[in-house]
């Protein structure tokens, strides 16, 4: 996908802007990115997650805390007749960091915070049902009221220990429109042929690359070879239908593109940390 430039209005403050996002046309918006920070809480919805180089599905109170620069969208397969999808976001701009007083003692924890939102900071549902009220109050303030209530917010997420790096290796976009469009084919292909056994050499051919080039392409922008990114992209699959469907764990393997069962299991293992059968019972009584 294109990481096209996303502007930010700032029209009651100079240092934030609180965004209450309560249609899909408002939410789904293209894989973008910004200089500002941006802190999003979703209370209710599913989807899948974008953040640099990470591809996650996301569930209710999904809270995430992305640094400046970070390419990111959200996508929601909320389905329609259920709700439709909702988010508080908040865009923070860089300058933030450069105020005085962010450089005091008291602010330090803060400080540190958003210099690892680079990396994007996803928070346990935990931590995003404690501060959901204070999430929720957010768009409905005075300006001066919201900067003290989002440093409150801020204050206790610094604090917690209850959180994981989207981007563990770090992530650098290159922002330049040649690699956008470059990577926007790759990601349209992946999109169309994941249930298709996919060549290296077909991929490279959709960005007129050699095999060999693509293979460093990939792996220098978004830090990770590209077959570990298509199962990671398969699995996101596989656990929506785990979610959504009574479908067996055998037919889901195939649907999302994996030729063996016990590849399938393997990679389910290493980025869910789960087995499907505990995924599908954890998620549908926690979607209940």
């Amino acid at each position: 996908m294109k990481a096209n430039y996303k502007p930010i209005p700032f029209d009651e403050s100079n240092l934030l802007n609180v965004v209450s996002q309560g249609s899909k046309q408002e939410f789904d918006y293209p894989w973008h990115y910004h200089p500002e920070y941006e802190l999003t809480y979703i209370p209710s919805g599913r989807g899948l997650r974008y953040v640099g180089n990470s591809v996650e599905n996301y569930f209710n109170d999904d809270l995430v805390l992305l640094g400046s620069n970070l390419p990111h969208c959200w996508i929601d397969e909320t389905e329609v007749q259920k709700r439709s999808p909702n988010a508080v976001v908040v865009y923070l701009k860089e300058e933030f960091l450069d105020k005085t007083w962010m450089h005091s003692h008291e602010f330090s924890a803060i400080r540190n915070l958003l210099e690892l939102s680079m990396k994007g900071i996803k928070f346990n549902q935990s931590v995003a049902q404690r501060l959901k009220e204070k999430c929720l109050q957010l768009p409905h303030l005075a300006p001066l009221q919201k900067l003290i209530l989002l440093i409150q917010i801020l204050e206790e997420l610094s604090k917690s220990s209850d959180y994981c790096f989207l981007c563990e290796h770090g992530f650098s976009s290159e922002l330049n429109e040649f690699s956008n469009e470059r990577i926007n084919a790759i990601y349209k292909y992946i999109d169309a042929h994941y249930k298709s056994k996919i060549l290296l050499a077909d991929i490279a051919a959709q960005v007129y690359m050699s095999p060999k080039y693509f293979s460093r392409f990939f792996s220098k922008v978004m830090k990770k070879p590209f077959f570990e990114f298509l199962n990671e992209y398969r699995i996101s699959k596989a656990c929506k239908l785990l979610i959504d469907t009574d479908k067996q764990i055998s037919e889901i393997c195939y649907d999302s593109g994996f030729e063996s069962i016990p590849f399938f299991y393997r990679q389910f293992k290493k980025f869910k940390n789960s087995q499907p059968k505990q995924y599908r019972l954890i998620h549908q009584k926690a979607m209940k």
